[in-house]
């Protein structure tokens, strides 16, 4: 009787030591908020590189950290829902892609960190007053795409130089877009060019854009930086292919979907890059005390076999800058 007593404590011991263990390891687990801006599979490949960053500091999932995923599906007004939800889970950290999403958790929490990422203009946009010194606790990377508009404009001039005539597709419920399209305007003036502006904000008017398209029939086709548009490239990259349309973008993934090329920085660099940010603000660093970081090197993606199809021949001079080019 003695032994099983013994027997029966012992494993009682163990069973509480498991029990403890097992609660000091979920006290140690941070719980890390992330809201995309279309679905899993549309960004698997951006959630990827953010998960790569985590694992390179140490950040095992399940073990001590968890990743609570929240998707719009390209419907920016469900940001405020899915923000509550988030904050209701009690996350240590927010991380958001893009400047409407950005602006959606500025509104909901002044005290939550966030970390964002490929903000065009955090300062325009009144995101943060300072890139240096951000202050509150919001930090992150800018891909100052508002200046990367003029440059594509430039380049597709170089690629198709009879083009005069441009369509500019934005998101015009977004402020940094309306700054760009702004931006747009003027580069578009210095080259000569005419533009068909077309701001959207919903899928049926991403369709009504692309039927006023087809009836203005302009030379080409520019597709500003909004994660609304690269929710909806399939259906844009299958309009400018039977169209018939060269275009310039500001995600590769466009150009994968059918494109003729793209400019602007790696976001699944600055994906990788945010769990930088992530692991300092877990670590007990204020989000403020971080600069809000700038991409150091941009990349120009070249699909031959798009240009091909439309008659284009690709000049040496723009095939030697290119970063990756698509046989």
């Amino acid at each position: 009787m003695r032994a099983k007593g013994i027997g029966f404590l012992l494993a009682v011991g163990i069973l509480l030591g498991s029990l403890a263990a097992q609660a000091q390891q979920t006290r140690n687990v941070s719980r890390i908020g992330f809201l995309g801006n279309s679905t899993a599979a549309l960004e698997a490949s951006l959630v990827g590189a953010f998960r790569e960053g985590l694992r390179d500091l140490g950040y095992v999932e399940g073990q001590n950290v968890q990743i609570e995923y929240r998707w719009a599906e390209g419907k920016y007004d469900r940001f405020p829902a899915l923000i509550g939800e988030l904050l209701a889970q009690k996350v240590a950290v927010l991380v958001t892609a893009g400047t409407p999403a950005t602006l959606a958790v500025k509104k909901a929490t002044t005290s939550v960190p966030l970390v964002m990422i490929a903000v065009g203009d955090p300062v325009g946009t009144g995101i943060v007053p300072s890139l240096n010194y951000p202050g509150g606790n919001i930090t992150g990377l800018t891909s100052i795409s508002t200046e990367m508009d003029a440059k594509r404009l430039e380049l597709l001039r170089e690629v198709v130089p009879t083009v005069s005539y441009i369509a500019v597709l934005w998101n015009a419920a977004s402020p940094l877009q309306v700054l760009a399209e702004k931006q747009v305007q003027a580069a578009a003036q210095e080259l000569r060019m005419k533009v068909l502006s077309l701001g959207v904000k919903t899928e049926e008017e991403i369709k009504d854009a692309l039927a006023v398209m087809a009836r203005e029939q302009p030379d080409a086709l520019l597709v500003l930086a909004d994660r609304l548009l690269l929710h909806h490239r399939a259906l844009i990259m299958d309009f400018a292919m039977r169209h018939r349309l060269p275009g310039v973008y500001a995600y590769r993934e466009l150009v994968e979907a059918g494109g003729l090329m793209s400019y602007g920085p790696s976001y699944a660099d600055m994906h990788k890059r945010a769990a930088y940010f992530v692991d300092r603000i877990l670590k007990g660093v204020k989000p403020g005390d971080l600069p809000v970081e700038q991409p150091p090197t941009f990349e120009l993606v070249i699909n031959l076999k798009v240009a091909k199809a439309l008659g284009l021949t690709i000049p040496p001079s723009v095939l030697l800058r290119g970063t990756e080019v698509i046989q």
